[in-house]
């Protein structure tokens, strides 16, 4: 009877063992009949535990793992080993997979029979999707690194990555050849090492906080674009580098680092000095001849006072000379724009004097073509501001308004003040423009179909240049038009 009560006792353990288990358990007959199923087997598979004792481990095992696990049992039924341990797909109810990993073990009986396997399945489809998923993710990055690798080799800026505390984590073939230059005898990869790193005007040798990567990385990171700085022993043949930053801060907002580029601007800056040296040979080339023709116009226009004739003549060689000098100033004046000198140099003028001049300039042109001055002056007003440039700013806008205003026609110039602004407006009677044109009138080098038409000459400078000269001021300028009535120009300047 004790015999008895204790065999009850282990069959009740067992039972009990397997009911609250949260491992999924199985008894499964040497045939592979499943003779028992806990209940988070059949949670686990969607099934009911008392369904499951009908099925077989054939039932519910995926096609490519059966033989794995028939030849298993076999092995273990033939006294190779007495459990064993491998992953395995089964099939829930619904034919969704469960990835897992079964534990078996085989009970024998005391004469050494085969009785039954226990056996033991953890899921672990989460694990698997997340492996899965993982390993995509890391192919994925695999992916963007080569190719951003690739790309990183074909640019001809050189980029670098460095870290917060300044070494340099990554870099690219274009930036080692200008790291080759800077530091001829090596770098250590770290921020601020002693070399051949000069500033804008190559007069002194870059601190350790004047170096680009280290402004970008110091305190809370610096960005910035644009700075220029030479690198090279020899003098006479630095490399002039362009260098922009941006920080990097990690998922907290704290920084990580920065991305810096490196860009060679050394034929750039060589380029713009020749442009500059042309522009003052040409200036000084081109303006003094013209002054001295117009000089020479001036003494034969009062020598020619008893012809009329020879009056005719010098009049007509003074307004195309006139004209030439003001093409000159264009393109003189497009040229120095362009090359980054000081556009202005202001100081107190008197801007109804600088329009007055103009007008009586304008005089000459407006006689021979029949048009009416029509002139609106305050006797004086004061403005801070470059006399010379808006008197270029007055003689465009006056001869372009001449130029498109037909005999008999009327030009109109009116300058005023109010408070801290002040105005000046140029009006003519002419054919006015078309929207489309009106939309273009202050792009450089573009010529309105009215110009075009009437085969004017000029550049398409002027409007440009005013505009140039007018926002340097830090005025405005507009423009209004009507076909068939007229165009009005409007600047406003600050006093």
């Amino acid at each position: 009877m004790e015999a008895q009560a204790g065999v009850l006792d282990t069959g009740e353990l067992w039972r009990l063992t397997m009911e609250h288990s949260p491992v999924g358990m199985a008894l499964v007959a040497p045939d592979g009949e499943i003779l028992a199923a806990n209940a988070a087997l059949g949670e686990m598979l969607a099934y009911d535990p008392d369904l499951l004792v009908s099925r077989s481990v054939a039932d519910l095992t995926h096609p490519d793992d059966l033989a794995t696990d028939l030849d298993l049992m076999r092995r273990a039924m033939a006294g190779a080993m007495a459990s064993y341990r491998v992953p395995k797909r089964c099939f829930r109810s619904d034919g969704s997979l469960l990835r897992g990993e079964l534990s078996a073990l085989l009970l024998r009986s005391p004469e050494g029979d085969p009785l039954h396997f226990i056996m033991q399945i953890v899921d672990r489809t989460d694990v698997h999707a997340f492996a899965e998923r993982l390993d995509v993710a890391e192919q994925a990055a695999f992916d963007m690194q080569r190719k951003s690798r690739a790309i990183l080799e074909t640019v001809s800026v050189g980029l670098l990555l460095v870290d917060a505390d300044g070494t340099y984590s990554s870099w690219n073939r274009r930036q080692q050849e200008l790291l080759d230059i800077a530091f001829p005898e090596g770098h250590g990869g770290r921020a601020g090492q002693s070399g051949f790193v000069y500033d804008a005007e190559q007069q002194h040798e870059l601190s350790f906080e004047q170096f680009p990567c280290a402004r970008a990385t110091e305190g809370a990171g610096e960005e910035f674009d644009d700075l220029l700085i030479w690198i090279g022993e020899d003098p006479a043949a630095r490399r002039a580098l362009s260098v922009s930053a941006r920080t990097v801060h990690d998922r907290t907002g704290s920084l990580a680092g920065a991305v810096l580029a490196y860009n060679d601007v050394t034929e750039l800056i060589s380029a713009r000095r020749v442009k500059d040296d042309f522009v003052s040979t040409v200036s000084h080339e081109l303006r003094t001849p013209l002054a001295a023709a117009l000089a020479n116009l001036e003494l034969l226009d009062v020598s020619a006072a008893g012809s009329d004739e020879a009056q005719l003549q010098v009049a007509a060689a003074r307004r195309n000379m006139l004209r030439l000098s003001h093409l000159v100033a264009d393109l003189l004046f497009t040229a120095t724009t362009t090359s980054g000198m000081k556009v202005i140099d202001p100081f107190r003028v008197d801007l109804a004097m600088v329009v007055a001049e103009a007008v009586q300039a304008a005089g000459l042109q407006a006689d021979a073509s029949g048009i009416d001055l029509v002139v609106d002056l305050p006797d004086e007003l004061e403005v801070l501001a470059d006399g010379l440039r808006l008197r270029q700013v007055a003689d465009n806008l006056i001869a372009n308004a001449l130029t498109f205003t037909p005999a008999g026609g009327r030009v109109s110039i009116a300058l005023s003040a109010t408070g801290r602004q002040a105005w000046l407006e140029v009006a003519d009677s002419g054919e006015g423009m078309e929207a489309d044109d009106l939309a273009e009138v202050f792009a450089p080098f573009v010529r309105g179909q009215n110009a075009r038409r009437r085969l004017s000459p000029g550049t398409g400078l002027g409007l440009t240049i005013v505009r140039t000269i007018v926002e340097a001021h830090g005025g405005e300028v507009s423009a209004r038009s009507i076909p068939g009535e007229g165009t009005t120009v409007r600047v406003v300047l600050p006093r």
